[in-house]
């Protein structure tokens, strides 16, 4: 499968962003789908996972109620909602499914 991300970008502390990831092939609906981020100088950070079905969730706690993980699987296309961003948010996003990764995508926190 290809996953290829978009959205992001930069935007001021509080504000919000929607990040795409569209995948190409049948795979995509079997497996979970998970965003990751890497930090300057940072190694790559799990960020949150969804299952095929979209029935489960999973963030890690510095998102909690921030951000929002779903999926299309009728467009084959998930999703990473960010609210109440904060400059700690600042990373290049990936999104993976199964052993595929999108191409990543700047998202700036910044005044």
């Amino acid at each position: 499968v290809q996953l290829v991300q978009s959205g992001g970008g930069l935007v001021q502390p509080g504000g919000s962003l929607r990040l795409s990831c569209a995948a190409s092939g049948s795979t995509f609906i079997r497996y979970d789908l998970t965003w990751y981020r890497q930090a300057p100088g940072k190694e790559r950070e799990w960020v949150a996972t969804i299952s095929p079905t979209g029935g489960g969730t999973y963030y890690v706690d510095s998102v909690k109620g921030r951000f929002t993980i779903s999926r299309d699987n009728a467009k084959n296309t998930a999703y990473l909602q960010m609210n109440s961003l904060k400059p700690e948010d600042t990373a290049v996003y990936y999104c993976k499914n199964l052993d595929s990764w999108g191409q990543g995508t700047q998202v700036t926190v910044s005044s």
